[in-house]
This record gives structure tokens, C-alpha cells and sequence, in this order.
């Protein structure tokens, strides 16, 4: 089984909260009850957007580990205008503290009109935000936020659009669909 869930933003990608006593903080248990399902991944409270769950473990490996290489694709807004010598930076790939990142794919977009955020982002009248469509193949914890971050245009907003072939296209936050997923044989 696959599922494919449009995590809002200020949820656990986890079913239970491990955090203070008494905390309330919401997990995707608020949203998906299936048992025996669990993430292929994880993303940020901060961030939004595809995460996958899954019970078979060898495809949850097969999308979780960074030697497949699985892309993962997102739509980002940062704060200011991004320079094109920044983004050819980013498509050699740029040296963060724990080492060089993979090349990634990256190009300018219009405002992809998604959903409001709750709460919203902070917006600068003296200061202009764009959005970009990122794609890496690797995933290191909170890359794409220490990628703009490196270039000057700190994430404002992060959605995770795809992974793979699996996108969150028609997905609402908070809602989620089965999808089949890839069959994974012996020595895949």
C-alpha cells in the first residue's frame, strides 16, 4: 500500500507526538487513520506538501535512501530576487557546512497559487519574494532551507510538489489518496 498525503504546515511528519508532556502539537495521525503505515521520509514542520507512507519496508527504503536518488521536487518562495549567477550555483552544486550538494535543477516560477498558509508567511513591503522550482536528489535535514540560505534568499514558504513520479496535484493539506506504487523485485 501507498500513500500519498499533503502534509499542512505545523504538523509532525511522525503519528505521535514524542515532544514536551502535555503537548499538543498535531501529527499525521490527525489526518490518516491506516494501520500499519509509515513514512517514507520525513519533512519539516515548517514545510508542506508530499509526504509518502507506505508498508512495505523495501519501498520505503527505496524512497527514503539517498543511494537512488529519488528526486524530489519543490516549490519554494524566498525573500528578495534571486540572481542568476546564484542559480547556476545551485545547478553545480554549492558547499554547505556538512559538505557539497548534488547538482540541483532549479528555475524561477510565477506565484504557483497554492493555498492560503496558516499562519501566513511574513511579508516585507521593501523587500520582494520569488518562487523557484527546486528539484535534488539527495535529502539532507533541512537542505533546501541551507540552499537558499547560502545564496542570500532565505525560504520563506516550502512545498514538497513531488517525489518520484508522485505529486500532491489536486491534494488539498491535510488530505491523502492511495496510489500504487512501483513493484520492487529482488535485487532492485
Amino acid at each position: 500500500m501507498l500513500i500519498l498525503f499533503n502534509k499542512p504546515y505545523d504538523v509532525l511528519s511522525q503519528f505521535t507526538d514524542r515532544g514536551t508532556a502535555g503537548s499538543t502539537r498535531r501529527t499525521m495521525s490527525d489526518f490518516i487513520d491506516v494501520p500499519g503505515v509509515y513514512p517514507a521520509g520525513r519533512l519539516d514542520r515548517d514545510s508542506e506538501g508530499l509526504m509518502l507512507l507506505t508498508d512495505d519496508g523495501r519501498l520505503q527504503a527505496r524512497i527514503a535512501d539517498p543511494r537512488f536518488k529519488m528526486p524530489k521536487t519543490y516549490l519554494v518562495q524566498v525573500e528578495g530576487e534571486v540572481a542568476d549567477d546564484a542559480l547556476i550555483a545551485l545547478r553545480r552544486g554549492i558547499r554547505l557546512k556538512d559538505g557539497p550538494t548534488r547538482p540541483a535543477e532549479i528555475e524561477r516560477i510565477d506565484d504557483p497559487q497554492l493555498w492560503p498558509r496558516n499562519p501566513p508567511i511574513r511579508v516585507r513591503k521593501a523587500i520582494p519574494d520569488c518562487w523557484l522550482r527546486l528539484t535534488i536528489r539527495e535529502g539532507r535535514n533541512r537542505q533546501v532551507r541551507r540552499m537558499t540560505a547560502a545564496i542570500g534568499n532565505p525560504t520563506l514558504r516550502l512545498v514538497r510538489w513531488s517525489i518520484g513520479d508522485w505529486s500532491i496535484e489536486g491534494l488539498a493539506p491535510g488530505e491523502w489518496r492511495s496510489a500504487a506504487g512501483p513493484r520492487t523485485e529482488p535485487g532492485d
